[in-house]
């Protein structure tokens, strides 16, 4: 299937295989979707504060929901990973629950996208941050950058 349509929904890939996110993830080409050890939670979303305005995705069987905005800071507390700020962007992670952290390079519906992807225990998507875009849809050089710098230091480290 991803041969077929490489710069498809991946979540639909899964759900007509009948298979996990990171079962889809595993399969892109060499190169497109490197992974990190979930223990990396905090500072990848540390470094994730610097960015600016990304675009936040929560993806489920039921629904997609895009938040633009910038990521705040973070503390741990009574279970959870608890945003804080004045963004958009809010609420309580079970940041504990994240086995891996993917950064995925691949082109998606003809255009490249990057993104920071949060997969749980059982494989599937927690959330995903996207480099943000500019007016012309073009992704944000310097969040190009940060995100491969992130990568880079991050990735492998399993």
């Amino acid at each position: 299937m991803l041969a077929a349509k490489p710069d498809g929904v991946l979540e639909a890939i899964a759900a007509d295989l009948d298979v996990s996110l990171q079962n889809v993830l595993d399969c892109l080409p060499s190169g497109a979707a490197l992974r990190a050890d979930g223990g990396a939670f905090e500072d990848v979303w540390s470094d994730l504060t610097t960015w600016g305005d990304i675009t936040f995705v929560v993806h489920t069987r039921d629904g997609v929901f895009e938040c633009k905005g910038g990521i705040p800071p973070g503390t741990f507390g009574r279970g959870y990973f608890n945003i804080h700020g004045d963004s958009p962007i809010g609420g309580h992670i079970r940041a504990e629950n994240c086995r891996w952290i993917y950064f995925v390079d691949r082109p998606f519906f003809g255009k490249r996208s990057c993104s920071v992807q949060f997969i749980n225990k059982t494989g599937e998507a927690m959330f995903k941050v996207f480099v943000g875009r500019n007016e012309d849809r073009s992704l944000k050089a310097d969040q190009v950058a940060r995100f491969e710098a992130l990568r880079d230091r991050t990735a492998g480290i399993i």
